[in-house]
């Protein structure tokens, strides 16, 4: 497929301009490049951050959340709520050493309340529970292990996505120097992380010097997610991003880069002038040229994104309110060249990549589907313990994938069989033994930590997927792969409005179902009923997927036929009891 539907047709994004800024960016700009008074505020014997320091936190990889589980509780006792941290880290392309995913299982171990590692859409590890008086320590472990948190969260370039799959061709050693380069291009500058963190003596700036040189003292308008994908293989969804390169190779090298631009899922429900979008091909550039025009297209969205209504300030608006011509020749402006037309794109799959695969010679690679994306011990499954076990015994590179998986890196092909021993021992099953259903879906954490969830993702998705595959296998559609993502809000945390099918919440226990999509992240779904009770959904979507199995074409998958044959006829039918 070569354009994927952006998914705004007959969306007008015409808005009266406001020109005041809004309250993020006055704190951004006093916080004097993201000090704010965090440094007194961490011993300052308070459980929890003045809204003023929560938004300078975000920048630092720290969300201030509280135990949502608590909250009746905590308030009819007449005590304040449970306040946690979750604290993120930026681990570009999700690639960690042995030593530093078990310093993370260790940290995870000690300082937080939950105990578990949380794998996160963008290829990094979250760690929720860490109270206030143990913030910096856990920062403080995290640098010790050669990893930041700066860059998390916050309005900047966050942690850039890649393909995660380990190979000896060329290419894969290419993206992930691209990827790198980026990085040090493209990251926060700010003494503030060592200050605070680390207790670093502030650095004397030269004359003229400006501490921020790209971001200047309010940053960006909102977060800014860039991807690299090799052609062919979307499993990092890389229309998803703002800016995505789409790598071109010509005998296992890399050419150059279809570069993309303006794509988001997020969405607020109660505003139809916001929606997701998927990214549009802007221009087809040589290697060498990647880290100079992405940071050409960030500077563009750094001079003229909406800084007055943040519901409108990502990169997608700013190209639909102007026009992807305008964005195109502003680039240009500032390259001081024209671009090349972007090239025609082909894809193939979007499979994460679970099971053994050969690495190099003598050498493969192990994906493991983990559920939820949740590391943890249970007394099922001892998964935390199963892969700190083998990290610690075989020493594989990790490496977390945009589906919330991990894969083992570098295992000689003689201790194969000890590797899957070892994860026996812990209960722990490998890829093949999930039902596909089951592997391709995805949640967003939501309840109890998340401060914007209005209803459960994480730990409903068990039971979501346990209400179609029953109707799958019945239908014979158990082999198709229908995705099935779940969000706890309109956002779109876990991608899912490229989904199959997708439950986004509405209300505690009622979620929006949006049906379609693309199975290689090129297409939108739709929504198809609004506010159905968790209980109902698989017989919601049931006439769509029993016509599906009817009348399909040969090879056609159920996100093409859905788009081919539309939902209105299946919204007249009532849900059946």
């Amino acid at each position: 497929m070569a354009e994927p539907h952006n998914g705004v047709s007959g969306v007008s994004t015409e808005r009266t301009e406001e020109r005041h800024e809004s309250k993020v960016e006055v704190i951004k700009r006093e916080s004097r490049y993201l000090r704010g008074t965090l440094k007194e505020a961490l011993v300052d014997g308070q459980p929890k951050f003045s809204e003023e320091n929560v938004q300078v936190l975000k920048f630092h990889g720290v969300y201030q959340q509280d135990d949502r589980d608590l909250r009746a509780q905590l308030k009819k006792e007449g005590k304040d709520r449970h306040w946690i941290m979750m604290v993120r880290a930026r681990i570009p392309g999700g690639v960690l050493t042995a030593d530093q995913y078990l310093a993370f299982d260790d940290i995870a171990s000690r300082l937080s309340e939950y105990g578990s590692l949380r794998i996160t859409t963008r290829q990094t590890i979250q760690l929720h529970g860490i109270v206030k008086d143990r913030l910096k320590e856990t920062i403080r472990e995290i640098n010790d292990a050669l990893v930041t948190t700066l860059g998390g969260c916050g309005d900047q370039v966050r942690n850039i996505i890649c393909c995660p799959a380990p190979g000896d061709e060329p290419f894969r050693r290419e993206m992930r120097e691209d990827l790198l380069a980026l990085v040090a291009r493209l990251g926060a500058k700010t003494g503030a992380y060592h200050e605070i963190w680390l207790d670093g003596e502030p650095v004397e700036l030269a004359p003229g010097e400006s501490e921020e040189p790209l971001y200047g003292d309010v940053y960006l308008p909102r977060k800014f997610k860039v991807a690299i994908a090799p052609e062919g293989d979307n499993c990092i969804d890389v229309y998803d991003n703002d800016v995505g390169l789409v790598a071109h190779l010509e005998e296992g090298r890399i050419v150059g880069y279809t570069v993309l631009v303006g794509g988001s899922m997020g969405r607020t429900a109660s505003d139809p002038n916001t929606y997701p979008r998927l990214a549009s091909p802007l221009a087809y550039i040589p290697r060498h040229e990647v880290v100079e025009v992405v940071t050409a297209i960030v500077t563009v969205q750094r001079d003229f994104g909406d800084r007055a209504n943040r519901r409108f300030a990502r990169l997608k608006y700013t190209i639909d309110r102007r026009g992807l011509d305008w964005m195109r020749s502003e680039v240009e402006a500032r390259l001081g060249r024209p671009l090349a037309p972007p090239r025609t794109l082909v894809w193939t799959n979007a499979d994460d990549h679970l099971g053994w695969h050969r690495e190099a010679v003598g050498r493969s690679y192990l994906g493991l589907f983990v559920p939820q994306g949740r590391v943890v011990d249970t007394e099922a499954v001892r998964l935390k313990s199963g892969l700190r076990q083998v990290v610690e015994r075989f020493r594989p590179t990790v490496r977390l994938t945009p589906q919330q998986n991990v894969l083992l890196s570098g295992i000689p092909d003689e201790a194969r069989q000890e590797v899957e021993a070892c994860l026996r021992e812990f209960g722990v099953r490998l890829a093949d033994e999930w039902s596909l259903t089951r592997r391709r879906a995805m949640a967003c954490v939501a309840l109890p930590t998340c401060g914007l969830a209005v209803a459960e993702s994480e730990r409903v998705l068990p039971a979501v997927v346990a209400q179609f595959e029953p109707m799958f296998e019945a239908l014979g559609l158990a082999d198709e792969g229908i995705t099935i993502r779940v969000t706890g809000c309109p956002n779109g945390c876990a991608r899912p409005y490229n989904a199959n099918i997708a439950l986004v919440g509405r209300t505690m226990g009622k979620y929006d179902v949006f049906l379609g999509g693309s199975e290689v992240g090129t297409a939108l779904n739709e929504r198809f009923r609004e506010v159905v009770p968790l209980a109902e959904v698989a017989e919601a979507v049931r006439p769509v997927l029993e016509a599906f199995a009817a009348e399909r074409e040969p090879g056609e998958a159920f996100g093409d036929f859905v788009r081919r044959v539309g939902l209105e006829r299946f919204r007249a039918e009532p849900v059946r009891a």
